[in-house]
């Protein structure tokens, strides 16, 4: 049994439907999946960190950089159900989902979430950051969270929501940053549902499982950094911030 405080986990999986290989896209000539433990490590430390894959090329490159690798099933639904699978023997009191496919992530969003589950332990934390851009509170591939004024999630979709009837009262637009933190136990609760639930299914949104099963989700806003690589045009916009020293 390995007992950590904190361990963070990058589920990573070669198959994707949009972007085949997405983890071993090269940023700067540097596999993203690496870059993004980069970022997680200053968060915590290298030995928290380990990469959840199920995909043996994912996991040579990992190995070879010096990253803790665990293999889980192929068939797991989402991250957060890969996350479930790979820390099964770790008993860790915060565990942090830390998505691979958002290698600009900054190490301070991750330890505010880190911060925030520790203050909140009965919550499962989100992260989000404010959109300025009405492009991307149109985009389908940017969820957006409802939140409410204590910071629990209400709702979350790739629609434009709030829906302004009335423009007295303005809405304000977030874009979820992919950095979940829970425990164990509530963790262990979402695995055990083997099938998409029924908020999270036509959204394919994996936090609305928690408010499915009756877990609250608080968001936290971070900074508005991190880009999400949806596709492979993506990759060129995380280079030119990375270009320009971010």
């Amino acid at each position: 049994m390995n007992r950590l405080d904190v361990v963070a986990v990058i589920p990573a999986r070669y198959q994707s439907s949009r972007f085949p290989g997405k983890p071993l896209a090269k940023i700067h000539g540097v596999p993203m999946v690496l870059l993004v433990f980069e970022r997680a490590a200053k968060a915590v430390s290298a030995p928290q960190v380990l990469v959840a894959t199920d995909d043996d090329r994912i996991a040579a490159v990992c190995a070879q950089a010096g990253v803790r690798v665990v293999m889980t099933p192929s068939n797991c639904p989402t991250g957060t159900d890969r996350i479930c699978e790979a820390v099964r023997g770790l008993d860790a009191r915060v565990i942090v989902n830390v998505q691979g496919d958002e290698p600009l992530v900054q190490p301070a969003a991750i330890q505010a979430v880190i911060e925030a589950k520790l203050k909140n332990p009965g919550a499962v934390i989100n992260a989000m950051s404010r959109i300025t851009d009405v492009e991307d509170a149109r985009n389908p591939n940017v969820p957006k969270p409802v939140v409410n004024e204590r910071g629990d999630l209400v709702y979350m979709s790739r629609a434009p929501i709030p829906f302004v009837k009335d423009n007295r009262f303005p809405a304000e637009y977030y874009r979820q940053v992919c950095i979940y933190a829970f425990d164990k136990e509530q963790l262990s609760a979402f695995g055990a549902r083997k099938n998409k639930s029924r908020l999270e299914g036509p959204e394919d949104i994996e936090i609305l499982r928690f408010l499915d099963i009756g877990i609250p989700v608080k968001m936290i806003e971070v900074e508005a950094s991190s880009i999400a690589v949806d596709k492979p045009e993506d990759l060129a916009r995380v280079e030119a911030m990375l270009t320009g020293g971010f």
